[in-house]
């Protein structure tokens, strides 16, 4: 059978720099260090959580630019999204930068989607930079597809923070002692029957799972293969069930396993199951793992971001939620 979905960049597009913003609560988390950018409140200094969270995009795409000696005017093609009705904030940050626009979705596997987006523009000689992201704000998403934050509302173990954070990556054509995007996989979109928006990692683990098979399968690699395999927000809840899937797929040693969502705020139980949103993978990948493979720690990396595919609604008209994972590869030429 021919495996659908696969990708593949022969002249490995290159990361050639990155940019993360965070909100203050953010600082608790154990990757906060790695972040370039951190404000002292949730709304950046604007009038709403929305403008805050815009102005946090905004933020991180200028720094990835900056470390590259460049500004919006030399890039390309801009592709980013968030969680946001009609990604609302990404729009009016588009707006602030004039670089060509492509919204993208897919809810909080945006981090990857964007990447894989930017590499083939890349890889199709059509971009020699690109600007690929995603964030979150976790007043603003709260309010849209739960309760706002001045409800109090009590959640249980198995719901997830949404994070304040936004991540930018600067991709062109392949320059050496950068990470290089060298495979991926787009995910299906599947639905287990779930209901529940408090508890988004059980929902998203079934489909973190069919990417990694079908990446595995698909370009004829295995987990040994990788310093690391990261997934994007699936949480200590979700996180077990995927285990437990990859378990029945024939997979037992999962060392080089982890998870964005459940390491980004360490063990803290004030935040449950661990972490959420479009800027958590984004986040975590563009700091730390990126990091990582720069210092030559990792040297081949496989990130699976992960996104639930429910709008306010479908959730309010009972609907499943339909999931998502794509998945990249990256290297150290």
């Amino acid at each position: 059978m021919v495996m659908k979905g696969l990708l593949t960049f022969p002249s490995t597009p290159s990361i050639v720099a990155t940019g993360v913003t965070a909100g203050p609560l953010e600082k608790k988390s154990p990757f906060h260090a790695g972040f370039d950018k951190m404000y002292e409140d949730e709304r950046c200094g604007k009038d709403t959580n929305e403008q805050g969270h815009s102005k946090m995009m905004e933020d991180a795409c200028m720094i990835a630019l900056s470390k590259v000696d460049k500004i919006p005017a030399d890039a390309d093609f801009l592709l980013t999204g968030d969680l946001v009705n009609q990604m609302t904030p990404s729009n009016f940050f588009a707006t602030t930068v004039g670089i060509p626009y492509i919204g993208m979705f897919s809810a909080c596997a945006t981090s990857v989607s964007s990447l894989l987006l930017a590499a083939l523009l890349t890889e199709a000689g059509m971009s020699k930079l690109a600007i690929a992201g995603a964030s979150s704000q976790h007043n603003a998403i709260e309010r849209q597809f739960r309760y706002p934050i001045e409800y109090g509302a009590q959640k249980g173990d198995t719901a997830q923070w949404t994070v304040t954070a936004a991540g930018a990556a600067a991709v062109t054509p392949f320059q050496a002692g950068v990470p290089s995007i060298e495979r991926g996989t787009i995910g299906k979109a599947i639905d287990m029957g779930m209901t529940d928006p408090l508890h988004m990692g059980a929902a998203m683990a079934p489909a973190a799972a069919d990417t990694l098979k079908r990446h595995l399968e698909g370009h004829g690699t295995s987990p040994s293969d990788y310093d690391l395999i990261m997934t994007g927000d699936l949480a200590k809840v979700g996180f077990s069930i995927f285990q437990e899937l990859v378990k029945n797929q024939g997979i037992s040693n999962m060392e080089n396993f982890s998870d964005a969502g459940m390491e980004f705020y360490g063990n803290n139980p004030d935040f449950m199951s661990g972490a959420s949103g479009a800027g958590c993978s984004a986040a975590v990948y563009f700091s730390e793992v990126y990091k990582k493979m720069m210092d030559k720690e990792y040297k081949k990396v496989l990130l699976i971001a992960t996104g639930a595919l429910l709008s306010p609604l479908s959730y309010q008209q009972g609907e499943t939620i339909p999931c998502i994972a794509h998945a990249v590869e990256l290297t150290m030429k």
